[in-house]
Formats: structure tokens, C-alpha cells, sequence
């Protein structure tokens, strides 16, 4: 498309050529990845941004545009990039674009181990129960003393600081923090804001993923690959069905029935041969007993 050809589709009479190129490089970037992705910036600072797109530029193109820039950008190109329509109607707020042709899911895992922790701010919402720990705080007394007692924090001073008494609960996960706690918060050097880059949407060959989709916890899966996989060999095992990893099982479990045949029905080999005697054995002492309590003699 012309750069007048762009221009007239933003409605602008003129337009930084830097944003002309952009729409250009954005329909691009579109026809030219797997996957397109995008994240809301909330809480996400520029400088843990600026790192992710340093550490994953081999890997993932970042780019951050306004929505309806991006939006009419992508509507040219309905026809050529399946799904982009979906995640067009997604673009809300302050979103960053990705491009990769890694999967969605595995994107995901990958930002999800480069998350940080921040000190909160008034306002945030605690994300699990917050906990202020016993011991020594390091902060010598003065005012900050008010700053304990108002968030119900036992205190002591010893050594010229300031102890903390107990272990204290100072807020449960989902309430809001106070703008008062959240600065004890940050003096105690307790960071409980989870923060870093998210795939809220993506798209992959024409289908969508929602952000809950794409919550992957390993270690349940993990689980459940390994139980799928004991079921799977105790069916082929049952169903005789020989695999590689079934083959010994098999021939072990038929050898047992063997054995246990060959007990039965008495049939001497170097193999049964003690089975055999044993369960001779069994019976005749059954029988000495059953003899012995009719007044028969099984000595004579």
C-alpha cells in the first residue's frame, strides 16, 4: 500500500512518517509470524519492556501503537491472516503487539519466569495474604512507629530498632491496600506486587486463545502425562499389545500364569518343580489333619 494510500486510511491529511512506515510494518509483521499476541501494559513498567524486547529480539517483535492505528491497519489484511479479526476486537487500553512464531503457550511460560516482584502502591490489590514477619525491622524509632500501629503490627525496641513482635497478617489476598500500609510495605523492603509482561490474546493459524487458556501450570501436567502414560501400558498389558515399554510386562505376566498352570496341574520342569512339591506338600498336611480329627492315624 502507497504511503497516500495509507495516509487517507488514518483520515489524516498528513501523518508522521514514522507511523506511515509502522502501519506498513505492523500488516508485515502480520503476514509474516505464526503467531500474533498481544499484552496489556497494566503495571508493566518501560524498563522491564525495554528488557523483555533486548532479551527476545531474535525471537519476538515488540511493538506498542495506538489501538486504532493498529486496528485499521489490520483490517486491510482480513482476508490474509486467519483470526486477526478476533484479537482486532481485543486491542483495549494500552496494549504492546507481539510477533513470533513461538507458540502462544510457550511464550507465556517464558514471560512468566521473567516476572518480578514490586513494592505496592496505594490502591493495588494484594494478590495473596500479606505477612509482615517477627524479628528485626533495621528502622531505628520515631514516627514510623504510627505507620505499625495503624496497620495492628506489634512492636518492641530493642538495640535502638525497632522489632517486629510476631509474625502479623496485615492483609488478605483481594483487599485493597491503604496507601499507609503499602509505604510500611516498601520501608520493610516487602515487595508483593507480581509484575512483568502477559499474553492476555493471542492467535495462532486461525484460532484464538484467551488468556485463561493459555495458564499452563507444568508440574499439573506433568502429573497428568505420567498417569496417562501408567494407563496406557496397563491396557496394552491387558490388551497384550506389545510395545517396546509393554513387551517385558507382558512376557513377565504370561510367565507367571504359566508358572501357575503348570502348579495346578501338577506338571514337573526345573521351573515348577518346587511349586509343585510345595503345593503337594499342602495338601497332604491338609489331609494328615482332616484324617487325624476323624481318629484315623496319618502316622501309620
Amino acid at each position: 500500500m502507497s504511503q497516500t494510500a495509507i495516509i487517507n486510511k488514518l483520515g489524516r491529511t498528513s501523518y508522521p512518517e514514522r507511523k506511515v512506515n509502522l502501519y506498513q510494518t505492523l500488516q508485515d509483521l502480520a503476514k509474516s509470524y505464526n503467531v500474533i499476541a498481544l499484552s496489556r501494559m497494566t503495571k508493566v513498567r518501560s524498563a522491564q519492556l525495554m528488557a523483555i524486547r533486548k532479551k527476545f529480539r531474535s525471537e519476538i517483535k515488540i511493538i506498542t501503537i495506538k489501538n486504532k492505528v493498529a486496528q485499521r491497519a489490520f483490517e486491510e489484511i482480513f482476508k490474509d491472516v486467519k483470526g486477526l479479526e478476533f484479537l482486532n476486537k481485543e486491542l483495549e487500553g494500552q496494549c504492546a503487539l507481539m510477533f513470533t512464531n513461538l507458540s502462544p503457550f510457550k511464550m507465556n511460560l517464558t514471560f512468566d519466569k521473567n516476572k518480578i516482584f514490586m513494592a505496592a502502591k496505594g490502591g493495588d490489590i494484594a494478590p495473596n495474604e500479606l505477612v509482615i514477619p517477627a524479628g528485626n525491622t533495621g528502622i531505628n524509632p520515631g514516627p514510623v512507629l504510627s505507620e505499625f500501629k495503624e496497620s495492628n503490627v506489634p512492636t518492641k525496641i530493642d538495640q535502638g530498632t525497632i522489632w517486629v513482635s510476631k509474625d502479623t497478617v496485615v492483609a488478605r489476598a483481594g483487599d485493597v491496600i491503604p496507601q499507609k500500609l503499602a509505604a510500611l510495605l516498601s520501608k520493610l523492603d516487602v515487595k508483593p506486587i507480581e509484575a512483568g509482561v502477559s499474553v492476555n490474546f493471542a492467535i495462532s493459524e486461525g484460532l484464538e486463545f484467551k488468556e485463561k487458556d493459555l495458564k499452563i501450570v507444568v508440574s499439573d501436567y506433568v502429573q497428568e502425562l505420567v498417569k496417562s502414560f501408567q494407563e496406557a501400558l496397563s491396557l496394552s498389558v491387558e490388551a497384550v499389545y506389545f510395545t517396546e515399554e509393554s513387551m517385558p510386562l507382558i512376557l513377565s505376566k504370561a510367565k507367571q500364569h504359566a508358572l501357575s498352570l503348570a502348579s495346578e496341574s501338577g506338571y514337573t520342569s526345573p521351573d515348577t518343580i518346587e511349586l509343585v512339591m510345595l503345593k503337594a506338600n499342602a495338601i497332604a498336611s491338609s489331609l494328615a489333619r482332616q484324617l487325624d480329627s476323624k481318629g484315623f492315624s496319618s502316622t501309620n
